[in-house]
Formats: structure tokens, sequence, C-alpha cells
């Protein structure tokens, strides 16, 4: 195998796109593709503060306090509105159809995005999951709800936001009872909110605690010959350690570790308080390493060991359905058909916005993308300007998940909801992660909400270059340059490092990048820019430590920044709303074509994306998930090893 392709071939097989929301149980960070680079990223850092919650609450507990909880409160249907629902469901549509005394069946599994999905799009949507919790609470054919879960690829403030939505389904008096036939930390963390866990006796338990990895691929660059160049700005800047090392920096070890207890510490509050047992108890039971169902059943974390016909023939049992006859079941997707307004869940007269933004953050659309994911700078400032320019919306929600992308798109969309919330209220509601140009984003939002682990803040400049002057001699590629202006090769010239001037300009100029977005930011928040420096330095924090921080207004999900929605417009909180999705996808060919068959798609997901990277990525990122630099192929000056690897990956 040449080198070449032995380089291409280390790289697809290390390569891993990190999700807009990391997975705090196996956190890893991944090597990244090796186009040539545009001068700036923002980029944040895992990295977390150490302070205890009980020391957060304390501290933050008078500014939270000041907007109102958004807690769910279940008030039964009677009377004139119970026949009001009943008549709702005779003339409903077709597809709206449920047998009396169903049980809702959802299947939790793989990634959870926070965007609507349409009816071809594969996968999970949060706020569907929500709505069909909500939705069977009030709807008198559901009895209860019966939960799959299975393997979970999302982060912890989704998770929270299903145990909330899991919690409030029960004060309606139904059943939900989990079935866990594959369970490590997140899985458990949804299912001791439920009335009772069922696992197969076969099952696979992992409840072995979490880790934290970082990799490194220095030595993988040094062996293929490419030099990485990297300029950063602040000490908890970690990025380009991944790039630049060998080993760990002590910086980078000691904000892990914090991380690490944060969400640890989290889990086993959450989890003693729900299974009713001390937390060191739990402790001591993780650390035992049992993965025998046998005991977790003795131990009381779960109710028993039943195959899913034995659940199901319990769940008869107490539905009083006759042994042979099936018990009556909905689908997530089919209940998913069914509107609000047929159960009886009514908004008001007064609107209020919601604008999703998930996923990595583009300036335009790429000709190559596949479907609706990720954020398109234009399009989404089209919705803010419907927006601002409608007189029926009394109030904005933007509701963030993303670890960043674009910068200067960023920038144009602070911009957009500045000038919205000048208009009308407007809060942001961030999912598992705002870091970067999705912090940058929620900073014009007059208020900020987020879960209580919500990846926020990064606020941070990281950049770099390749210099693949060693590659190319081992290859026999020879590159020469014929230029005018004392710059010019600056970004044109990756066969060699840095002269002594351009190496100075390429440093001050990730300092000005860093300057720019930390003063906006402490404009933003209102801070000195001497304040805003000591929780910048391109840290990461979660939701409690940065709203200790002053990074953020309130811990709480979406129900709760709709709360403090009413209060800014001024509408009492006993009164009803109508909330308004302006980011419902339509149903594009790809996905439908995905949702028959991922083969008939004709290529791997992740490869596709890597692709799509290598060829269309331009101008300054401010990303969470790696550094991204500025592919070239397509531009006067394009890299060549470029063309060589996309050729290569397209073959296979």
């Amino acid at each position: 195998m040449s080198l070449t392709r032995a380089a291409i071939h280390r790289f697809r097989h290390t390569y891993r796109r990190l999700s807009p929301s990391p997975s705090i149980t196996r956190f890893q960070f991944h090597p990244i593709p090796i186009p040539i680079p545009k001068p700036f990223h923002f980029h944040s850092s895992s990295c977390y503060s150490s302070s205890s919650y009980s020391t957060i609450k304390q501290h933050f507990a008078g500014q939270d306090d000041d907007y109102p909880t958004g807690d769910f409160h279940f008030k039964p249907v009677t009377g004139w509105n119970k026949f009001l629902v009943k008549l709702k469901m005779l003339i409903a549509f077709p597809w709206e159809r449920v047998q009396h005394g169903s049980v809702l069946k959802i299947i939790l599994r793989g990634q959870i995005t926070d965007q609507l999905k349409s009816r071809f799009s594969p996968g999970l949507s949060l706020p569907q999951i929500c709505d069909n919790l909500l939705k069977a609470a009030y709807d008198p054919r559901i009895s209860g709800v019966y939960l799959h879960i299975d393997i979970l690829n999302c982060g912890w403030a989704k998770l929270e936001e299903i145990r909330r939505h899991i919690l409030n389904f029960r004060k309606s008096g139904k059943f939900v009872v989990a079935y866990v036939p594959s369970c490590r930390e997140k899985e458990y963390y949804i299912a001791c909110a439920c009335e009772e866990i069922y696992a197969p006796p076969s099952a696979y338990f992992s409840l072995f605690g979490l880790t934290v990895q970082a990799g490194f691929v220095r030595g993988v660059l040094d062996n293929i010959g490419i030099e990485p160049q990297v300029e950063k700005i602040g000490k908890y800047k970690s990025a380009g350690e991944q790039l630049t090392c060998r080993t760990m920096s002590d910086d980078n070890r000691e904000m892990l570790t914090a991380l690490l207890d944060n969400i640890y510490s989290n889990w086993l509050d959450n989890v003693s308080s729900a299974r009713g047992k001390k937390r060191n108890d739990i402790e001591n039971f993780i650390n035992e390493g049992v993965y025998q169902v046998d005991r977790l059943k003795e131990e009381g974390f779960i109710s028993s060991i039943l195959y899913d016909d034995e659940v199901i023939t319990r769940l008869k049992e107490r539905l009083q359905v006759k042994t042979d006859k099936n018990l009556p079941m909905v689908d997530f997707r089919k209940y998913s058909g069914v509107r609000k307004w047929t159960v009886g869940i009514s908004g008001g007269k007064e609107m209020i916005a919601i604008i999703r933004a998930s996923g990595a953050i583009r300036r335009v659309e790429s000709p190559l993308s596949v479907s609706s994911k990720g954020i398109i700078g234009e399009k989404l400032i089209e919705k803010i300007r419907r927006v601002r320019e409608s007189n029926k919306f009394k109030a904005a929600i933007i509701r963030i998940d993303s670890p960043g992308g674009d910068a200067l798109a960023s920038d144009l969309m602070w911009r957009e909801i500045r000038l919205l919330a000048a208009s009308k209220p407007v809060i942001a509601s961030m999912s598992d992660v705002a870091a970067s140009g999705g912090y940058y984003m929620a900073m014009g939002a007059g208020t900020i909400v987020a879960e209580s682990l919500t990846l926020t803040g990064s606020i941070g400049v990281v950049t770099g270059r390749f210099n693949l002057g060693k590659l190319y001699e081992k290859i026999g590629f020879n590159k020469e340059i014929i230029s005018r202006g004392k710059y010019a090769e600056l970004f044109a010239a990756e066969q060699r490092s840095f002269r002594p001037h351009e190496a100075e300009l390429f440093a001050k100029s990730v300092q000005n990048i860093y300057k720019q977005f930390r003063d906006k930011a402490a404009f933003s928040r209102s801070m000195t820019v001497d304040k805003m420096e000591e929780v910048a330095q391109g840290r990461v924090w979660t939701g409690n430590d940065a709203a200790s921080h002053g990074l953020v207004d309130a811990i709480g999900g979406l129900s709760r920044a709709i709360a403090i929605a009413k209060l800014k417009a001024n509408i009492p909180q006993d009164r009803k709303v109508t909330v308004v999705e302006l980011s419902r996808p339509s149903p594009s060919l790809p996905e439908i074509v995905s949702s028959v068959g991922n083969s008939l798609v004709g290529v791997d997901q992740t490869l596709k994306e890597l692709l799509q990277d290598l060829t269309f990525s331009d101008g300054v990122q401010a990303r969470m998930d790696g550094i991204m630099f500025q592919k070239l192929e397509g531009y006067p000056s394009a890299n060549p090893v470029l063309a060589l690897m996309k050729d290569y990956l397209s073959s296979m």
C-alpha cells in the first residue's frame, strides 16, 4: 500500500463526526480531516468548572427565582370540554383514530435530534417525543406508555427534557413502564423516571461509570509528513492539542476531570433520588461492576426480569385485556399524526414563535446537502426577519442545539436576533450544546435559558494550517507559487512553514478575532471586558456553571423558556398561548429515499458528510467539535491532495 493511500486509510478509519450534542458516557475527541486552512476558528474545548451544584444553586438562586418555572400542572378534562374532546375524536382524520384503552409504544434508540422531522425522516425528534407524551397525558384513548429504551446517542440536556416529560405524564395518573434490553448510564437515566423497569434475563447492563477520552494524532501526522501549525488563545483552549501534542496538557486534564465529576455527580444525585436510595449506595453498587440482571433486581435497580412478551402479558392483565386478545397499542410515528386539537389541547390568541437552530452553522446551503440538517444562516435570518416584521407574534424563542460553525454566519444571525430583541421579547432556549457559534447566537437574546448540563460558552479562538512539505516529498509532489504581495502566500503555500512575518500576522489576526468575540459577548451579557475575560478563555461550562458566571439567566427546558417569554410579553402565566413552529421541515427526495433503505442512498452518511466538508466548507469557523480548516478544493489554489483523497474515497 502506498504512503498516501496508507495515510488516507488511517484517517478514513479514525475520522468520526462528532454530533452537535456530544455523548458524555463515551465522550471522545476524534481526529479530523486534513484540508488546508483559512485563518480563524472559534472553537470550544471540553472544559468545565468544578463547582458543585449546591454552591451554584446558592449563588444563582436569587436571579433564577425571578423567572417563572414553567412547571407542568395536569388539569383533567371535565364537563363540556370532555364532551368536545369526544366530538373531535369522532370527526378526526382517519390517521388520528386510536382504539380506546391503547398503550402508546415509544422506542428510544439511537440519535435524537432537536429538530422537527417529517414523516419520511428516519430517527427520533425531541419535540415530537415531548409532544406525544403531552398528548397521551390528555388523550382518553391512551391508558399508558410502554418505553423501549436502547442505546442512545444524544446529550444529557435532551435526556433531561425527556425525563421531565415522563414525570409530567405520570401526573395524569397513567402508567409508564420501561423495557431495557441494553442499558448504560444514559438509558438508565431515562428508565429510572418510569414507574416500572423491566429487562430480559440476557440484557446487556453496563452501569460501570462514566469516562472521558481524548485522542491525539500528532504521532500519525509526523509519520505521514504533516506538520500542524496551530495558534490558540486561552489556557483552556485544548482543541489544537489533538493535532499538536502527543499527551494531554495539565490544564486540559484538570478541566476534563472537572467535566467528568460534574456529569457523574448529577447522574448519582438523580438516580438515587428516583430509586429512593442513598447516593453512596448507588456509587458503591457501580464500583462493584455488577452486570448480572438478577443482582440488579435484587438491589432494586429494576422491577422484574421479563421478556418483551411477558411485559405485554402483564400490561394486558393490568388493563383487563383477555389473554387471547392482542394488547391495543399505537406506534410512536402513527401517534405523531394526532393533532393536539384532537385531544383537547388548545392554544390562545397570543402567539409565540419558535425558531429552531440545530446542527453545524453554515452561511449558505451546500450544493451537496442531502437533507435539512444543520443551520443555514441565510434561511434562519429569513425566519427571524419574518417574526420581526409580523405583528401577530408577541415574543420569540430561539431554540439552539449547535456546537457552532461559520463565524460570519454566527455574527450575522446574532445581529438579526439583536434587532428582533429590540422589537419584542426574545428568549434563547439551549438544548445539548450552545457553544462557540451556537452561544454567539444565544447572546443576541434578551434572556438565555439552559438545561443544567447544556454545554455552554466556548468564547475563544483557535486556528491553524498544515505544512504538507514532507508529505509532498514522500509522494513526489512539487508545488511552485508565483505571488504578488508580502502576505499573498500566507495560506497558499502549504508546502512550507510560515515565514517570520507571516507567523506574526497570523498570531495578530487570531488576537483580533478573539477580541471581537470576547468584547461582543461582554456587551451582550452586560459585563465588563475584564469580567468576561474571566469566563471566556475558550472555556466550556455546564448550564449550571454558566448561570453562576452570568452567561445564562435561568435553568430549565423549553417550557420554562415559554413561561419567561409570556412574562416578558406581559401575558399572564395562566393564559394559554399558541406556540408556532417556524422550522418545520418539508420532506426532501433524499429523505424519502433514505427512509426506504440506507443502501439506496449509495454511500454511507458519514462518508457523504466527510466529502462535503472536504469540498465546500469555507469561511471562518466557530465550532466546538473540532478544528475545521478551510477546504480549498474548487479554488484556484486548491490542494491536489484533497482531490486525490476525494477520488480515493469516492471509488470505494
